[in-house]
Parts: structure tokens; sequence; C-alpha cells
């Protein structure tokens, strides 16, 4: 066959795909309206103060413009160019575009990182030159991001500076369709008022602040109440900086709607109202879970949600797209299909009778979390109770359990492809980055694919920078990436260094404890290190430890001249806690058998080593790095107080959801995090009383009891929460030399061990 040939055929197969990628973003025209409000003008200068206050005076060295008409199919593109003074030319479809082009340049170009753990901006002088024009441009009309449960694992206690900060990251990131949920327990509090509800019975149905996600997605009431006033004012005041902001980007917030979650006063007022109350949540009882659901068939329903979203509209304005999740880890009280058809019809008729052009994006969870209750009829159902095109449904989870694979795309509803990644906010590194790296691009070329856009959806941030950095980028990507190449540049401009050491280290991450392959695997850290002792833990990992300990030893190589670098003192103290939680977990072992096997000598040796020594040598690792701190999660939560009584109900919110997460340890642990301050005072504490009454029990010849040992060491828990003790918010200690140390102490014996 002829060159030529070869040619015509390559042209072929790619006019073919772009065809097909064409038809699939063609194929929605009932989300043509989902557009950016703010003028090109206002986008192009919120990206000339994102970059203002990235790169201080340098900034004027990007002449930065918004041009919608560059966008083909809604799909954002960006251009780059030098000027002969050393300038660049960034003109984008959309300020995200913009900002994404911009972002792309700073990182491939000029070794730079913007991250939640620092950033490394040492820009060369002058700025490097592009050759002709450089084009950046996406194949995804949507790039989504947040869960319904960030907004309580990570960004609950936030001010308007740390929100800006995040809103410019997303910005960087491209993202364009942000969840906006901060501030609607102010305009349910007015709704349910004017339908009759007195104050004491709003107080007793919304939740404290850290629980208030699943107080809005009926799992739970009342606990870590009540929210005061000042709560409301305070949040919505944030919530119209929030919505300005990202609005000014041209992003598309995505506004909170009725699901059918109701107080129970509402049965007072209308006590022959169709109200059906669920069984328990996870491990709470109904006191405080038991959650009293409206059939959505009922005309309370319509009057309740369309007085809702009245409200959010009038006060927040709307982009006409809106999330709202029926049956998030509930069990509806029926599984015929025409039941389900009515239910989504009904919650759909609620959002138009306010909002003709309303889209309902719903997350997928529901499928896999209750996959028992889920058949395709089922799904199917629910689904089709609203129009095709006017639902977009997040396949929440899709980097381990995608559901477009076995729902033919969703039954043709529009979807978007999601990695999850972390639940509760845990520590601890974790990665998927080959189902990541292949999996959108088979969303894209599936049979018949209703794909628009990727996601993130991660329940709690600010963990493994990287993997969001992967994600997002090939949000811009027209196939999967070489990820040893991508890696070891990822390290070059993480470090603004090119230390051969630092990508060798990422090399191994990359190939063990961020390739997770097991199917089905759940990124909960598992680790005894962070749950309650018993004699029957999870010490299981997905990777060869080695790799994680070489990895660390070229770290500790590296470290002397880059630990001004906030990024490598960051990884530098991630990667040891890794190690520490890997040793935690052998040396839980050797204490099992030296229990055991009744060897009281060597359950002491063993015992101290880890209760004495390394929890203490992690406490002041993880206290000499400001990323790392127990301090600020309770401060921000206090600072948002109006008096004592105020700052006590949130630092017990606060401390409660990182611990007992729940009035007694209903879902214990859940949101775990390798603080400093909580190390020393929460799990080495715990540790220390396990190993304690071992050593009792060996001592006197009486079994272990782990009920007895529950009840004495839920003492330490509660005291925990309770205990009133201010902790640093500033770092404290040298962190090389304290790593050092521990590496010099503890490297050998893991070597030995694994």
């Amino acid at each position: 066959m002829s060159p030529r040939s070869n040619r015509s055929i390559a042209l072929c197969v790619r006019l073919c795909f772009m065809c097909f990628i064409l038809t699939a973003h063609c194929k929605f025209p009932t989300l043509d309206h989902l557009q950016p409000q703010a003028s090109e003008k206002t986008q192009g200068r919120a990206v000339i103060k994102l970059l203002k206050r990235l790169l201080g005076d340098r900034s004027t060295e990007f002449i930065i413009s918004v041009n919608r008409t560059m966008s083909k199919d809604s799909l954002d593109v960006c251009e780059l160019r030098s000027t002969k003074n050393n300038q660049i030319v960034a003109t984008g479809s959309t300020g995200v575009a913009v900002a994404s082009g911009v972002y792309n340049y700073l990182k491939y170009f000029c070794n730079c990182q913007v991250s939640w753990s620092g950033d490394q901006l040492d820009l060369p002088r002058p700025l490097p030159q592009l050759t002709g024009v450089l084009q950046i441009n996406t194949q995804h009309r949507f790039r989504y991001y947040q869960n319904v449960c960030t907004v309580s694992y990570s960004s609950v206690w936030w001010d308007w500076p740390r929100w800006e900060r995040e809103i410019d990251w997303m910005a960087l990131n491209g993202i364009n369709l942000p969840l906006a949920f901060t501030g609607q327990e102010a305009l349910w509090q007015e709704v349910y008022r004017a339908i009759g509800l007195n104050q004491t019975e709003i107080e007793e149905f919304f939740s404290g602040p850290a629980f208030l996600a699943w107080n809005r997605m009926g799992n739970m009431f009342e606990f870590g109440g009540p929210l005061p006033q000042s709560w409301h004012v305070k949040k919505l005041y944030l919530q119209f900086k929030i919505l300005e902001r990202m609005r000014s980007f041209g992003m598309i917030p995505v506004l909170p709607a009725f699901s059918g979650n109701i107080p129970k006063g509402i049965l007072r007022l209308y006590p022959s109202a169709n109200v059906t109350r669920l069984g328990p949540w996870a491990q709470f009882n109904c006191s405080l879970s038991c959650a009293y659901i409206l059939d959505p068939r009922d005309p309370l329903f319509l009057q309740i949600g369309s007085m809702y979203l009245s409200q959010v509209v009038k006060q927040f304005g709307t982009d006409h797209i809106y999330n709202t999740d029926a049956f998030n880890e509930m069990t509806p009280p029926s599984s015929d299909p025409e039941y389900l058809s009515a239910v989504s019809r009904a919650v759909f008729a609620s959002m138009t009778a306010v909002d003709p052009q309303a889209i309902w994006l719903m997350q997928g969870w529901l499928f896999f979390s209750s996959a028992w209750f889920w058949k395709p009829p089922q799904i199917k159902a629910l689904l089709h109770g609203v129009p095709i095109g006017r639902m977009i449904v997040l396949d929440l989870f899709a980097e381990t359990e995608p559901i477009f694979t076995y729902t033919e795309s969703f039954y043709g509803q529009p979807f978007i492809w999601c990695m999850l990644h972390n639940f509760g906010g845990n520590s601890g590194l974790f990665g998927q980055v080959e189902s990541m790296n292949s999996g959108p691009f088979q969303a894209l070329t599936f049979p018949n694919s209703s794909l628009v856009g990727l996601g993130m959806t991660p329940e709690g941030i600010e963990q493994n920078p990287v993997i969001y950095e992967l994600m997002s980028e090939l949000a811009w990507r027209k196939e999967p990436v070489n990820l040893s190449k991508w890696v070891s540049l990822y390290a070059m401009r993480r470090y603004g260094s090119t230390q051969e050491n630092l990508g060798a280290a990422w090399q191994l991450l990359f190939s063990s404890v961020y390739n997770c392959t097991i199917p089905h695997y759940k990124n909960h850290n598992h680790s005894p290190l962070v749950h309650r002792p018993s004699l029957n833990m999870n010490t299981g990992i997905w990777y060869n430890p080695a790799d994680l300990f070489n990895a660390w030893k070229l770290m500790v190589e590296a470290a002397p001249p880059l630990m001004s670098k906030e990024t490598f003192r960051h990884d530098l103290v991630d990667i040891t806690r890794e190690a520490l939680q890997v040793l935690t977990s052998a040396f839980y072992l050797e204490i099992a058998e030296s229990f055991h096997n009744q060897k009281l000598a060597e359950l002491l040796t063993v015992g101290g080593v880890l209760v004495l020594d390394l929890l203490p040598e992690l406490d002041r690792l993880l206290s000499s790095d400001g990323n790392f701190l127990l301090g600020p999660w309770l401060e921000q939560a206090q600072s948002l107080a109006l008096g004592e009584k105020e700052a006590q109900l949130y630092d017990m919110n606060a401390r409660n959801q990182i611990t007992l997460w729940g009035p007694s340890g209903e879902i214990m642990d859940y949101a775990s995090k390798e603080w400093g301050g909580l190390m020393e005072d929460y799990y080495a504490q715990r540790w220390g009383l396990f190993v304690h009454t071992l050593v009792e029990c060996l001592d006197t010849g009486r079994p272990f009891k782990q009920g007895a040992f529950n009840q004495e060491v839920f003492k330490i828990e509660q005291g925990f929460v309770y205990n009133g003790r201010k902790y640093p918010s500033k770092p404290t200690g040298d962190t090389y030399e304290i790593a050092r140390r521990i590496f010099l102490k503890y490297y050998p014996q893991a070597m030995k061990k694994f």
C-alpha cells in the first residue's frame, strides 16, 4: 500500500473520530443554554486579577482576552503566542479556557505549579518564547468539580480568602461546572417559616455545620446543632461572593434543589401528607436519623420544592442547573418502575415550575451504593422520568465502578465521567492512575456514548495533589498520557528542580502506591494506625511497600537543597508519614502475634517502640508542616463563632467529625486525618491503652475482651472531642532534621520487615 493510501486512511480515521465527538456533543441541544453569563470583558478581567494574585507584578507579562466565537459546539479553546517584547498573548473562548491555557504554559514552558499544598512559581526571566501559536482545547463540554460531601469534609469552615484561592485553582485547572452549595440553610429557614414551622421545629431539623451534607441528603438531622442565626448570615454572604467570582470566570455554578427530605414539623401542619419514614442510616438510631420523606407525587412536594427554588433563584440568580439526589444511601419504598419514574418526573416538575429551562444534575452514587436495589429496570425508570437531555448524571466513582458500561450509557441521559478517589478526606497516598488515564477515553468511544464531560468528585480534598493535576489535565488531552513521562515532568515543575532522584522517586510511587489495580477497591484509609485497635484489623495494601521505602530514601537524599520549597517539604512529610503508616501495620502484626503466643517480653518491646517512639516521632513530623496540623481546622471553626457558646459548638463539630462521627462513634474514623496534635492526643492514646491492656491481660492471665476495651477507649475518644485543648496552628520543629532522624531509625527496619 502506498504512503499516500496510508495517509488517506489515517485521515479518514481522524475524521471519523472527530465526527463521533461532534455527534456526541451535538446530541443534546437541551444543554445549549448552559453558557457563561459574564461578558467577555468581565471574564478577561477575572483572569487578569487571578494572575495578579498568583504572579504579582509579573502578571503584566501576560495579555489576556476572551472571545466567545473561538468555540465550536461550546467546547473551550485557548490560543497562546509570544510577542517580540517577551509577553504572552492568551485568548480563549471563556475565562476558564484562558486560565487553563495560561496554566498549561506555566507548567510545561516555565516548570511551575499551583497546588493545595503550596506553589512553585519560580518564573524564568524573560518568559520562554513560543514558536507559532500554541492551542489548548478540550473534547469535553463540562468539567465538573466537588462532591456534596466535600462541603462538610473540607470547606465547611472556609473564609473568603480560602474560597478565593480554591476558585482560582478551579479556573487554572479548567473547572467550569462547580457545585455551589454554601448558604442554602438560610433559604430553607425562610421557606419553613413561611410554611408555618416554629423555630424549635426548624432547629431540631438542621444538623450542626460539620454534618450538613448528610442533613441535606436526608441521612440524619439535629446532631451537632442547633445552627446559630449568625451561621446563616455569614454563609449567605459568603455564597454571594462565591457565586459572583465563579460566574466572573465563565463558570456555571450548580445550585441546590428539593429532594423531599422534610422536618418532622411538616406533619403537624399537614397531617394527611404522603410521608414515608425511612429506616436508620449507617449506625445511627432513629433519634437522629430515619428521615421523613415527602412523596414527590403529593401536591405538597411541588409546593415546597417550588417555594424553595424560587428563593434560590431570587437570592442566587440561576445558571439553570440544579442538584438534588433522591434516595441517596436510602432505600425507596417501592421498586416498581412506574413509581420510580413518577418520583423523578415529580422532582423535575418542581424545578421546571420555577425555571422552565432547568437541568437536573444527579449523583449516580445510589446505583453503586444500593446496587442490590437498582437493577436495570429501576435505573432506567428513574432516569426516563425526566426528558432525555434534561438531566445530567454524575458517574461518581467511574475510575473504579463505572455505571455507564452496564446501563447503555445511562439509557441515553447525558453523563459526566467522574473520579471520586477519596473518601472522608482521609490522609494517605493513593491513586488509580492507569484507570484514570484510560477510563475517560473509553467512555468517549463507548457505543452510543452520551458523555458530556469529565469530573472530580472527592469527598475530601487537600490530599494527593498529583492525582487532581493529572485528572484535570486529562480533560484537555486527546489521548491517554505517557504516565512515566508525565510524572517525571510533574516532579520537575513541582520542585523546580531537575534532580534525578526526584523523578526516580515519583516513578516508583506512580508504579506502586498511585497505581491500585485491585478491582472494586475503595480508597478509605484501612490502616490500623487510624482505626480503633483490636486483634482483628485490616493490614492489607495494594502495592509492594519496598517501592514506597525506596522512594522515601530518594526523597530524603534529595532534600537538603530543596527544603525552602513548600511543595517539597509537604511531600517529604507525606511520604515519610506513609512509610510510618505502613510500619505501624507491621508493628501491629508483631504486637498481635506476641500476645497470641503469650510472649510478654516481645510484646513490651514492640509495643514500646510503637507507642513510645514511632507515634511520637510521627506527631513531631506532622507538627513541623502547616499542611498537617489539627490547629488550623479547629481555629477556623471557632473563628466563625459569635461568642463562647458558638465557639464550643463549632469546636465539637470539628473534632467529632474527624474522630467519632456521631455521638457514640456511629461512623467512627470514617473521616480520619493524620495531623499533628490529633496523632498525639487521639491515635497514640488509643494505641497506648491497647498495648497496656494486652500487657495487663498477659500479666494476669485474663483474656482480652474487645467489648470492655471499647468502653475504656471510648473515654479517650470522647475525651478528645471535649478536652478544650488549644492546638498549634503554626508548625514547630525542623522538618528535615525530624524526617532524617526518622529515616535513619526506621528505614533499615522497614527493609527487613518487607
